[in-house]
């Protein structure tokens, strides 16, 4: 795979693909570049696609000690290869990211987002804080099995469920990606908004999420839990669109995303 060097001498995956202004695609949680790959195809009709491997995934390097500021180095290591600027998709944790490096001053032209998981609600914290302390014992620990499972019962997943997914080969892929999990907290700000740095954001930003969450494994969740993300970092940012796109789940249809896309990045 083609690779960008970050700031710290890491090695950053990323696949290219299409023809057109530069757009960059940020995965999110347990994701190594797999999950945008469709997204990507859709378009590349109008634009020059750059997929990576976030840091610690895929074909990705995973140079240590890690913080926020690497991953911001990263995403402009590959803004440096498109040429200087681009639009940037980040979806789940990676729209976290794609805020958090136009905040610093990234050279990105439009933002859009998808389904943010900031924490909004009194009624949540007692869940998440016990969730983030645990995470963090087992990964000190390096007890990865357990840092998903962990994810799982936070958001919904029953343990009937958690059991059967162990029977699948999609289980060792995700316990391979599961340290990614506290990096993500970390990218999420512990999951509380970090509204004083989202103000700073001057760019255009779109800020879309699924309608009511309605899927089994996000049962944990209340059904308005990323309308409630969305609305703060609406109010939160200057100059934004709000979208909605009902009957899409957590991962959103590839084709679906990408109307929404060029239609955002193109006006």
């Amino acid at each position: 795979m083609p690779h960008v060097t970050s700031a710290d001498g890491t090695r950053i995956a990323y696949d290219r693909e299409g023809t057109g202004p530069a757009v960059i695609l940020v995965g999110g949680t347990l994701d190594d570049g797999a999950e945008n790959a469709p997204l990507a195809r859709h378009l590349a009709d109008h634009f020059t696609v750059y997929n990576y491997a976030r840091r610690g995934r895929g074909a990705s390097g995973n140079t240590p000690p890690y913080a926020l500021a690497r991953e911001v180095e990263d995403l402009d290591a590959l803004i440096a290869t498109a040429g200087g600027s681009a639009h940037v998709y980040g979806a789940s944790s990676g729209g976290a990211l794609a805020l958090e490096a136009a905040a610093a001053g990234s050279a990105i032209d439009k933002i859009a987002v998808w389904d943010v998981p900031y924490v909004i609600g009194d009624d949540l914290w007692p869940r998440f804080n016990q969730y983030l302390a645990d995470t963090h014992e087992a990964y000190k620990a390096g007890r990865d099995e357990e840092l998903l499972e962990l994810f799982m019962r936070l958001t919904g997943g029953p343990d009937a469920d958690i059991a059967t997914f162990k029977q699948y080969p999609i289980w060792a892929s995700s316990v391979a990606l599961a340290h990614t999990l506290v990096k993500d907290a970390v990218i999420l700000n512990d999951y509380k908004i970090p509204t004083d740095r989202l103000a700073r954001i001057t760019q255009s930003v779109l800020v879309t999420t699924e309608g009511p969450i309605t899927q089994p494994q996000l049962s944990g969740l209340p059904t308005d839990f990323f309308d409630r993300a969305a609305k703060a970092i609406t109010a939160a940012i200057p100059q934004t669109e709000r979208h909605t796109l009902d009957g899409q789940g957590h991962v959103v249809a590839p084709e679906v995303m990408a109307r929404v896309l060029k239609t955002f990045f193109n006006q």
